[in-house]
C-alpha cells in the first residue's frame, strides 16, 4: 500500500540505494521525464534526473549524505525533464530499504513561476540590450563607486573602447582624463561623479572625450543619479558627438565674420570712396592741349598698363589727384577700387590704424573692428596724397608693409596679405627731404620707379580758357543756375594772371562769380582777388593770328567809351546793382566809374 501512494504521488519523490540508483520514482517524477511506466525507472541513475554538469558536486553531497546518515535540505538542482531543464531545490534524507540495506529518499520542488520569470527576465533584458544598443548616444551604467557597469554599441562607434574593455573600470580614467588642452582632469572635479555625490543631474555642453587613438572627440552629456529606496545605487551617463555639430558652429562662426568684415569693408568702401567718386566728377577729365600736359598724359599712358609704383611731383592744386586717377583707370586694375589716403591729415597716434586697421579693443576707443586702407585697396591702386608728410618713425612700418604685401592690423597676430599698386603724390622736394634725413631713402625709391611731373597752371596757360568753361559749366549745374558763358575779355583776364594755387584757385574763382552772379553773366570781377590786374604776370599771350589787325590807341580808347556808354544806356545809366553797366562789362563799378571820369562820359541831363 505505502509503495503504491509513493508511486501515485503527484510530487517529485524517488528512493535511491546504496549506489545512487534509482529502485522507485514518484507519478510525478515519471510524468515530467515522459516515462509512464515504473518499470522503465527501475536502474535510472542520478544523470537522468539532473543536469549531468551538476551531478558530480551533487553525486557527492548525496554521498555523505548515506555515509554521515544526515539529511540536506533546499539544494538548487538543474531537473531534467521531457520538455526541457527546470530549476528546483532538492531535500534528501537516509532511509532503510526493505533489503535492510542503506538508500535514499529523495524530495525535488521546480518552480515553474520562477523559470517563466527567469524567462521573461532575460527576454526583457535582451530587449533593453537591443533597444539600447541601436540608441544613437553612447550610453554608460555606474555602480555607486562610479565602475562601469554597461555600455551600449555607441559608445564603442564614438570612442572606439569595446565595452567589455571599459565594464568594471572607471570611464574617466579611460577617456575622460585630461581637459582639452590636455591639462589633468581629476575625477574628483568630474560632473559624471558629482551625480554620484549630491545626487543631481548634471549636463555638460561642451567637453571632450578621448578617442582610443588619442584624439579628442567633443562631446556633450548628461549624468543622472540611479536612486533605489531613497539611497544612490549608481549613474546613466548619456553622450553625443558634438563634432558635426562643432564644425556647423565654426562654419557659421567662419561665414559670419567673413560677412562682417565684408560689410565692414563696402561700409568703407562706401565712405571712402564715396568722396572720392564726387571728388572725381567735380574735377572731370583732364582738360587741356598744351605741350607741357601732353607730355604728362603720354607718360600717364606708357606707365598705367604696367604694375610699376608712381610718383606724382607737382604744386598744391595742379591736379595730382586727377593724374592717379588717370593711371588707375587706363590699368589692368581699374574695376578695383582706387582708395585714397591723404597722409597730411591723419594724426600720428591713429597712423597705423588708418592704413592697416586693428581689431576690436586695441586700444581706447577702437569699439569695433576696421578694416585697414591698405587692405580695403586689395588687388586695386592706393593713392598715398602728400605722402612727405609721413612721420620719419612711421615710414618704416609702412615700408615694410609695401615690401613685404602683408601686415598686422593693431592689436592682431593675424598676418593679413594684399596685392596693392601704389600711386604716390607730394609737393615737396623728396630729394632734399632724403637728403636732411627727414624721408627714407629706401622708401623714396620704392615709391618713385616712375616720377611723373606735373606742370603749373602758368606753364599751360592755353589751358585756362577750356578749364575754366568747364568749371562754369559744372558749377551752374550744381547751383541750379542757368547756363553762363565767359566772355573774351573774361578769359583774357584769367589767362593773364599767374594762379599761384593753380587749378584749385582757378576752380573756386569760378564758383565765387557763378554765386556772385544774379543774371546770366559770371561776376568775375567780383570773384577775382584784389590784385589780379596788378600781377607782374598779366600779359595777354596772344597768337599771331590774333596780331593780323592793329588799332592805335586813341582807337582804342573811342572804341572802349562807346562800348561803355553802349552799356551804360542799355542799363539806364546805371553803374551799380546786379543789372548795372559795370555787371554787364564784367568789372567792378568803382573801376567803371573811374574809366568813365577819365574818358570823360558823363549821364546825358
Amino acid at each position: 500500500m505505502a509503495e503504491r501512494l509513493f508511486q501515485q504521488a503527484p510530487t517529485l519523490l524517488a528512493v535511491l540505494d546504496e549506489y545512487l540508483v534509482c529502485h522507485h520514482l514518484s507519478r510525478g517524477w515519471r510524468t515530467r521525464l515522459g516515462l509512464l511506466n515504473s518499470d522503465e525507472t527501475q536502474g535510472l541513475s542520478i544523470s537522468g534526473l539532473f543536469l549531468l554538469d551538476e551531478t558530480v558536486s551533487l553525486e557527492g553531497k548525496l554521498r555523505e549524505s548515506l555515509r554521515d546518515d544526515v539529511s540536506m535540505q533546499d539544494i538548487p538542482v538543474s531537473l531534467l525533464g521531457e520538455n526541457g531543464m527546470t530549476q528546483g531545490l532538492l531535500s534528501a534524507w537516509p532511509i532503510r530499504l526493505e533489503s535492510g540495506s542503506a538508500g535514499l529518499c529523495l524530495a525535488a520542488t521546480c518552480n515553474t513561476d520562477l523559470d517563466r520569470a527567469l524567462d521573461e527576465l532575460l527576454r526583457l533584458r535582451t530587449m533593453h540590450e537591443l533597444i539600447l544598443n541601436a540608441a544613437g548616444e553612447g550610453i554608460y551604467g555606474l555602480d555607486r563607486n562610479g565602475i562601469a557597469t554597461f555600455g551600449n554599441a555607441a559608445t564603442m562607434e564614438i570612442l572606439g573602447w569595446k565595452p567589455e574593455d571599459v565594464i568594471g573600470k572607471r570611464v574617466h580614467d579611460i577617456h575622460h582624463h585630461s581637459h582639452p588642452d590636455g591639462s589633468p582632469y581629476p575625477h574628483t572635479e568630474c560632473p559624471i561623479y558629482a551625480a554620484l555625490r549630491d545626487g543631481e543631474i548634471h549636463r555638460v555642453d561642451e567637453e571632450v572625450f578621448w578617442h582610443v587613438d588619442g584624439s579628442p572627440v567633443p562631446i556633450e552629456y548628461t549624468s543622472t543619479p540611479i536612486r533605489q529606496d531613497g539611497e544612490i545605487q549608481g549613474a546613466v551617463v548619456v553622450f553625443r558627438d558634438i563634432s558635426e555639430r562643432r564644425e556647423i558652429e565654426h562654419q557659421r562662426e567662419a561665414a559670419f565674420h567673413e560677412i562682417k568684415q565684408l560689410k565692414e569693408q563696402l561700409e568703407q568702401e562706401r565712405d571712402y570712396l564715396r568722396d572720392e567718386i564726387k571728388t572725381g566728377s567735380d574735377f572731370g577729365e583732364i582738360i587741356g592741349v598744351s605741350a607741357a600736359l601732353q607730355r604728362t598724359m603720354a607718360q600717364i599712358d606708357a606707365v598705367a598698363v604696367t604694375p610699376a609704383n608712381v610718383l606724382i611731383l607737382g604744386e598744391s592744386g595742379v591736379g595730382k589727384e586727377m593724374v592717379a586717377r588717370a593711371i588707375h583707370d587706363r590699368s589692368a586694375r581699374a574695376d578695383k577700387p582706387l582708395v585714397k589716403i591723404n597722409c597730411a591729415s591723419i594724426p600720428k597716434e591713429l597712423f597705423e590704424s588708418e592704413f592697416f586697421g586693428h581689431v576690436k579693443g586695441a586700444f581706447t576707443g577702437a569699439h569695433r573692428d576696421r578694416v585697414g586702407r591698405l587692405q580695403l585697396a586689395h588687388s586695386g591702386t592706393v593713392f598715398l596724397d602728400e605722402v612727405g608728410e609721413i612721420p620719419p618713425d612711421l615710414q618704416g612700418k609702412l615700408l615694410r608693409a609695401l615690401q613685404e604685401r602683408e601686415f598686422e592690423r593693431v592689436g592682431d597676430d593675424r598676418t593679413i596679405k594684399v596685392d596693392v599698386r601704389v600711386v604716390a603724390a607730394t609737393n615737396r622736394d623728396l630729394e632734399a627731404e632724403v637728403k636732411s634725413g627727414r624721408f627714407r631713402e629706401d622708401l623714396y625709391y620704392r615709391l618713385g620707379v616712375f616720377p611723373i611731373v606735373v606742370p603749373p597752371l602758368r606753364d599751360r596757360r592755353e589751358d585756362i580758357g577750356p578749364l575754366a568753361e568747364h568749371f562754369l559749366s559744372r558749377t551752374c549745374v550744381d547751383l541750379g543756375r542757368d547756363p553762363m558763358r565767359l566772355s573774351k575779355q573774361q578769359v583774357q583776364q584769367l589767362t593773364g594772371r599767374r594762379w599761384p594755387g593753380n587749378i584749385r584757385e582757378l576752380r573756386n574763382v569760378i564758383e565765387r562769380a557763378v554765386i556772385l552772379s544774379a543774371g546770366n553773366r559770371a561776376r568775375l570781377d567780383l570773384a577775382m582777388p584784389d590784385d589780379a590786374d596788378t600781377q607782374p604776370d598779366a600779359i595777354i599771350d596772344l597768337t599771331p593770328s590774333d596780331r593780323t589787325d592793329f588799332v592805335t590807341d586813341s582807337e582804342m580808347r573811342e572804341r572802349e567809351k562807346a562800348n561803355m556808354i553802349a552799356a551804360l544806356r542799355y542799363a539806364g545809366w546805371r553803374v551799380w546793382g546786379p543789372d548795372g553797366a559795370a555787371g554787364l562789362l564784367g568789372i567792378k563799378p568803382s573801376t567803371l566809374t573811374y574809366r568813365m571820369k577819365v574818358l570823360g562820359i558823363t549821364r546825358p541831363s
